[in-house]
């Protein structure tokens, strides 16, 4: 079972999960939590409209471990954890009676000891260690939960939440209380991936090497993701409230699919390959696509941009390619078109990894430890290709008019 972190969704797992088939999981033995609400209180103790707490992540993940074991009809499963996610494990196997139905708990970068130890900075945050939740996961002489094989995958420095300097939680040049190790579990296995950043120690394959390892006692035969030829997609169509992404699925969403040139970005056809409005479930599919081709999501939710998300080729089939509107920033609208880089498995790295724009550096990334996860550049109204590139991933879109609410993302795999 697969755990998201903060404001995310199951759909960040798409790679571990095809990796985990890639070498014999059936994929009825894999599954992947969408919490209702997935961003944090400011304050864990005071009720916030479209936030979650810890007790109310808890609350969730006990009862679909219930429902795997249920569906499954295992006694125990196995839980692997990014970032907040962690959180809500810990909580589940110390304090939520979790231990007796899990037998593995793989926890990716998540702020163990808080990202901050301080009663000034985030006060009442449940990822300040400084405060009851923390405390209370940290009290005793290790973080063992008996009866359960613990590990902690964390990178060596690059963690924009294990810094000591407090520069990824608004507080440059103000001491955050905790180091790079701020992610380790005492007493369990620690695995550490050099030169990974925050994100990447959950979704990257070294990741998926130590979490397959630990829970199934050899290493993988495989790295890579066996394709397939017609892979079947689908996912869920989710919103936002109050500038909060939710995973409620939203119903009366309209999506269409377009194959696309894999150099040009332009459409192949000007028919849609698949077209649907969403029902109550959200769903957006079934649809059987091509794992050698490009595709143009369009995605039309009320009182949103119509958003264009460009992807490059899904290798396998899967039912968690969620989509979800984009937003404007502050500023777009004088644009003519915008076009923004999104890598949501990873973080971009100046200087670690090879990245551009339309050949150029998109702003809103930032030196040093690697800290963003989107950059986006602004063009005028005409119609034309833009390429982004990610290391060996590129993806060729169109620009469309900001002037009719319209927005453009690429969306890298890796």
């Amino acid at each position: 079972m697969f755990v998201h972190g903060n404001g995310d969704s199951s759909a960040l797992w798409i790679n571990n999960l095809w990796r985990f088939e890639a070498n014999g999981y059936r994929r009825n033995q894999l599954f992947a939590l969408d919490f209702t609400y997935p961003s944090a209180r400011r304050d864990d103790a005071r009720p916030e409209p479209f936030r979650s707490s810890t007790e109310d992540q808890m609350k969730e993940l006990a009862a679909f471990v219930t429902q795997v074991r249920a569906a499954t009809r295992r006694r125990r499963v196995a839980l692997v954890a990014s970032s907040r996610g962690g959180n809500a494990v810990r909580n589940y196997l110390k304090n939520g009676g979790g231990a007796e139905f899990v037998s593995h708990a793989v926890l990716c970068g998540v702020p163990n000891k808080g990202i901050v130890i301080s009663d000034t900075l985030l006060p009442g945050s449940e990822f300040n260690g400084a405060f009851p939740f923390l405390k209370g996961l940290n009290a005793g002489a290790d973080d063992l939960i008996p009866g359960v094989e613990m590990m902690a995958i964390r990178s060596d420095k690059l963690d924009k939440y294990a810094q000591p300097d407090g520069r990824f939680i608004g507080a440059p040049g103000k001491p955050t209380g905790v180091g790079f190790d701020a992610t380790e579990l005492r007493g369990a296995r620690n695995v550490t991936l050099d030169g990974l950043d925050h994100r990447e120690v959950a979704f990257h394959k070294l990741a998926f090497a130590a979490m397959y390892e630990h829970i199934a006692g050899k290493p993988p035969a495989s790295m890579f993701i066996a394709q397939e030829p017609l892979p079947v997609l689908n996912g869920k169509v989710t919103g936002v409230a109050d500038g909060l992404y939710t995973n409620i699925a939203v119903s009366g969403a309209e999506v269409e699919i377009y194959e696309v040139d894999a150099k040009t970005g332009e459409r192949k056809s000007a028919v849609a390959v698949h077209r649907k409005t969403t029902g109550e479930d959200g769903m957006w599919g079934p649809y059987i696509g091509r794992s050698d081709m490009n595709y143009e999501f369009v995605l039309r939710v009320s009182a949103q941009p119509v958003t264009h998300t460009y992807r490059s080729p899904f290798l396998r089939s899967s039912d968690v390619v969620h989509l979800r509107p984009g937003q404007f920033a502050k500023g777009d609208e004088s644009a003519g078109a915008v076009v923004t880089m999104s890598r949501p498995r990873g973080y971009f790295g100046v200087g670690r990894d090879k990245f551009s724009l339309d050949g150029k550096m998109p702003s809103g990334i930032n030196d040093g430890v690697p800290g963003a996860s989107t950059g986006k550049l602004a063009f005028d109204i005409q119609p034309r290709t833009v390429m982004a590139v990610f290391n060996n991933e590129t993806i060729p879109t169109r620009t469309w008019p900001t002037k009719d609410n319209h927005l453009v993302i690429a969306e890298f795999l890796n």
